[in-house]
């Protein structure tokens, strides 16, 4: 049986392109699974698994939970705003007091970038990252791609562009890494005051105005506005970022040719898109949805395979 390459899931620098596709093929298997009339397989009856979040989570941590019990894994659930966090317990402690309990492997969420790297290296467990702070949402970008893949038929060649709140997103970092290494050409559209200085020393390129982007575009990645991680005003008022950035069905109409929408989730309706966008034969969004379990599932699963 072929093998990833790594014992845990940190981030996409992490993986190669060999890794990505033994994902993208077993999330092919577990996609035909959860559309069964029944949806579970006893791959990993003897595996405990732990998703410890940080920070707020919806989506990210139902499809964790959703993908581990189709697999028959046992989960335990923390959440940091209920636990001796709150008391000043340390991380590698709360984790270690979870994992004494014998888990197997913890899918982790934290606000702060390089969380899932450090714990890897202090504990005897297989670390999935579900988000670390600004830095990487690896899961994310691999449904994202598979999604690509899946709708265009190949990532290689495309070319994708990133909209939105790039300076504040492990979305956008996390995809980067994957469209490239996947042979995609990528370009990032925001507010100046959004976009890192850095971004141009990952070979990206900087589209300023919405419409020359769309119009080069194959595939537009919409991200959300993280004003949750903004201590000041990144841009005048939302209204004018969805004047400015927002895609609206008259823009895509426009056009003249036919691009894939995608959205990470949770959209702010009006805002990066509209309703009428985001229920649009062009919106891939709910199929993200749908993929995330068959990757994560598929991520799962090969890691697990790996633990002793």
């Amino acid at each position: 049986m072929k093998e990833l390459s790594v014992n845990h899931l940190l981030g996409i620098k992490y993986i190669n392109e060999n890794d990505i596709n033994l994902i993208f093929e077993t999330a092919d298997h577990f996609k035909e699974v959860i559309n069964r009339p029944i949806k579970k397989v006893p791959s990993l009856r003897d595996i405990t698994i732990a998703n410890i979040f940080f920070e707020n989570s919806t989506r990210t941590k139902l499809s964790f939970e959703l993908a581990q019990k189709r697999l028959s894994a046992d989960v335990i659930s923390f959440s940091a705003a209920q636990s001796s966090v709150k008391k000043g317990e340390t991380l590698i402690d709360t984790v270690n007091n979870i994992l004494s309990m014998k888990v197997d492997m913890v899918v982790m969420r934290h606000s702060n970038p390089g969380a899932a790297y450090f714990l890897s290296k202090n504990v005897k467990a297989s670390i999935v990252n579900a988000g670390d702070g600004a830095h990487e949402h690896p899961t994310q970008a691999l449904l994202d791609s598979y999604s690509i893949r899946e709708k265009l038929g190949d990532v290689a060649g495309k070319k994708v562009v990133i909209v939105g709140d790039i300076l504040h997103s492990r979305v956008a970092l996390s995809n980067i890494y994957a469209l490239q290494m996947q042979g995609a050409e990528v370009k990032v559209c925001g507010p100046k005051t959004l976009i890192p200085r850095y971004i141009e020393s990952l070979g990206v390129t900087v589209e300023p105005n919405l419409r020359k982007a769309l119009e080069w575009s194959d595939v537009a990645n919409m991200l959300r506005v993280q004003n949750e991680r903004m201590d000041v005003n990144f841009f005048p008022s939302t209204r004018e970022y969805a004047q400015q950035y927002g895609v609206d069905k008259p823009l895509l109409d426009s056009l003249g040719k036919e691009i894939v929408i995608m959205h990470p989730g949770p959209i702010n309706r009006g805002v990066e898109i509209t309703s009428e966008v985001a229920d649009s034969d062009h919106s891939v969004i709910l199929n993200q949805v749908e993929n995330g379990v068959a990757i994560r599932m598929a991520v799962i699963y090969l890691l697990a395979s790996k633990i002793q």
